[in-house]
């Protein structure tokens, strides 16, 4: 097992903010067989601790050393479980790239997580945030999530239900962070038809009379948000970003109402429990934030809500042009932003 660990990794092509970045200990997990050996070395030599899961590296922010274990999850497979009446089974390896896998289930005609296309990052990152976009979160899919427990050096696997998922929030990221997730095995419905909500999306009703919502195939949703998504969002091969940096936040109903009356236009979208969900990027934007720039970050010119690499830039940069981002917002509407990447230092 020591053999196939390395030393002051170079992570640069690992984090789609295109950070410099070393790990001080670094191993590429390819296999499941490896997992007990390497739970074995990281017992023998007390680094549990210390242990950080990398994925695709689209939703971290890399200090330029990086004082732990680092696992580079790979694992790769796409398994067809079951095909009943009303739902398909798949199951994926955790290292999967999230929109080879979406595309590869639209080919096979395995429907429904076409709304969640071109969000970057893997299959085992995405039960972590519960991934969402255009009216679908990665929650309403899952089925089931195979883990691997470093400290009992254990498989196991959870449910939908035991995962806790909320916004951009699970078991993942609460009392589960020392479990590498294996793969996640998905339940998509059959038959299938489009979730067109969400306003990017309201085109494609356009083409159709309403009441013949079902001659709306699940490739035109796919191609209509990865539209979208190019159009607002920046390609992380061109230009470093994390995707959306920060949450939509979420208020009470006074603090809705208090704002509304100041702000008509703010767009805002009530939640199950009477709270609202407000978008982060209106907020930033109305902050003047769109395309301005903090030292070497700065945000995007196109997308309020995302902050980009503007070349050279460290960890450091990205949080000072967060943290001013997030004051000026407080001051001003008097609401906490919170990052959506985490900070790995």
């Amino acid at each position: 097992m020591a053999s196939s660990i390395t030393s002051q990794q170079d992570l640069s092509r690992f984090n789609t903010f295109a950070l410099s970045s070393k790990a001080k200990q670094y191993i590429d997990l390819k296999e499941k067989k490896q997992l007990l050996p390497l739970a074995e070395y990281l017992h023998e030599q007390a680094l549990l601790a210390q242990v950080f899961i990398l994925g695709g590296g689209s939703n971290v922010v890399l200090a330029p050393q990086i004082d732990c274990f680092v696992v580079h999850n790979q694992l790769k497979g796409i398994e067809l479980l079951a095909e009943e009446a009303d739902y398909f089974l798949i199951k994926a390896a955790a290292g999967e790239l999230w929109h080879d896998f979406v595309q590869y289930c639209l080919d096979q005609g395995w429907h429904g997580l076409e709304n969640l296309a071109l969000i970057p990052g893997t299959v085992g990152a995405a039960p972590v945030q519960n991934i969402g976009a255009y009216g679908r979160e990665l929650k309403d899919f899952c089925y089931e999530v195979e883990v691997f427990d470093f400290a009992t050096k254990q498989f196991a696997t959870l449910s939908n239900a035991q995962c806790c998922f909320s916004y951009r929030d699970s078991y993942f990221k609460q009392g589960g962070r020392g479990l590498l997730i294996v793969s996640v095995t998905f339940k998509l419905p059959r038959p299938w038809q489009a979730q067109l909500n969400y306003p990017d999306l309201k085109p494609l009703l356009d083409e159709v009379d309403n009441a013949c919502l079902d001659r709306i195939t699940a490739a035109q949703v796919f191609n209509q948000v990865c539209a979208v998504r190019r159009f607002k969002l920046p390609d992380p091969a061109e230009i470093g970003n994390a995707g959306s940096f920060f949450k939509n936040p979420i208020v009470d109903a006074q603090c809705h109402h208090d704002l509304k009356a100041q702000y008509p236009t703010m767009p805002s979208y009530e939640q199950a429990d009477g709270r609202y969900k407000l978008a982060a990027g209106w907020l930033i934007d109305q902050c003047a934030w769109k395309g301005r720039a903090l030292g070497r970050a700065a945000v995007h010119q196109r997308q309020a809500l995302v902050l980009v690499n503007g070349g050279g830039a460290t960890a450091e940069d990205i949080a000072q042009l967060a943290d001013k981002i997030k004051a000026d917002v407080w001051d001003k509407f008097n609401v906490h932003l919170e990052p959506e990447p985490t900070f790995v230092v």
